[in-house]
């Protein structure tokens, strides 16, 4: 019995808990080292189990109930709803490449339990994201009804500039309550605002967050399909080539008749190459044997050409003689005796 108690009191209490966690993930939020490092990996996974053990206690000791209403609850524990959202921010953290999807999923999770509980305490106003369910009966009736996916998309651009507007507000109004709080000064009325405010802070984070990892989620849907699909093919690929066969009833058939098409390839080009180059058939070959007579023949080819193109100037010049002679003589220029 003393053994036990002695256990309890070495147990870290729940503010020292949420504390210490909350100290973790903003160290990691501002930390200037990559996120992949050993040392942010090792701060990460101590903050989701300071969390978990958070959790449970706050399980355990039934600090939040779905019948009683968000006055209800005391100024000093409206902290602890925020632990949800940690275990979600604290999720996306980690790096490993092989479970990023289950991390996407698990975080997401934890942003829409902190989100159901700030609704169903109407801590403020919004939307819930839809869920898996409510998603896949979007894409059913989706392409139906074009026109107000359009309204939806209006609607949501408006709601992410308003939550934006909100937040540089929070943020102010936190910097300066925080001075307050930590003064040890502070009343109940301004603690309660100080942690209400923080509340809707996470509010906004976390639907950001779950817009994000939605997108994510798809990409690495798509991979994950375009690899199979890759896959799949060169499977394909790796078998072997089928061998060629002809379409005919029987052997004694395709020997009479024929295949019915043109025969198949009975040599390679390299072998008809060769065949070729032996008998000097080739077209490089039959160049370089020219004997003397072609080479006479392309020879007398020329001069005639040559000779040509004299005589066709010698006809021109010629014809300009003419011409010229007619121009400085006239019809009947030398008939003139017999004139009366």
């Amino acid at each position: 019995m003393a053994a036990a108690e002695e256990d309890e009191l070495l147990l870290p209490r729940l503010p020292e808990l949420f504390e210490t966690s909350k100290q973790i993930l903003d160290e990691v939020e501002v930390a200037a080292e990559p996120t992949g490092s050993r040392r942010i990996q090792e701060k990460v996974l101590k903050g989701l189990q300071l969390l978990n053990t958070a959790a449970e206690m706050i399980s355990q000791l039934d600090l939040f109930s779905p019948n009683e209403d968000l006055e209800e609850i005391a100024s000093t524990d409206l902290k602890y709803l925020m632990l949800p959202a940690f275990q979600g921010a604290l999720t996306l953290k980690q790096v490993n490449a092989s479970k990023r999807l289950d991390h996407l999923q698990w975080a997401r999770e934890h942003f829409l339990n902190y989100l159901t509980q700030c609704q169903n305490y109407h801590v403020a106003e919004f939307e819930l994201p839809q869920t898996k369910n409510n998603s896949a009966e979007n894409n059913t009736t989706g392409s139906s009804m074009a026109y107000p996916n359009l309204i939806a998309m209006a609607s949501q651009r408006q709601a992410k500039i308003q939550r934006y507007k909100q937040k540089k507000e929070m943020e102010q109004r936190l910097s300066v309550l925080k001075l307050v709080v930590e003064s040890g000064e502070a009343d109940d009325e301004c603690v309660r605002e100080y942690h209400l405010l923080h509340l809707r802070r996470w509010i906004g984070i976390s639907l950001e967050e779950i817009e994000s990892i939605d997108q994510e989620i798809t990409i690495l849907k798509g991979k994950d399909s375009c690899k199979e699909a890759s896959t799949s093919h060169s499977s394909r690929e790796d078998r072997p080539p089928m061998k060629p066969f002809i379409l005919t009833r029987n052997e004694a058939q395709a020997k009479v008749f024929g295949a019915g098409y043109p025969s198949l390839a009975s040599m390679t080009v390299n072998d008809w190459y060769e065949q070729h180059r032996k008998f000097g058939a080739l077209p490089d070959q039959g160049i370089a044997k020219e004997t003397s007579e072609v080479k006479r023949a392309g020879r007398q080819q020329k001069d005639e050409e040559l000779k040509e193109k004299e005589d066709d100037k010698r006809t021109v010049q010629q014809a300009r003689e003419w011409d010229d002679w007619k121009d400085t003589h006239p019809r009947g220029y030398g008939n003139r005796q017999n004139m009366g």
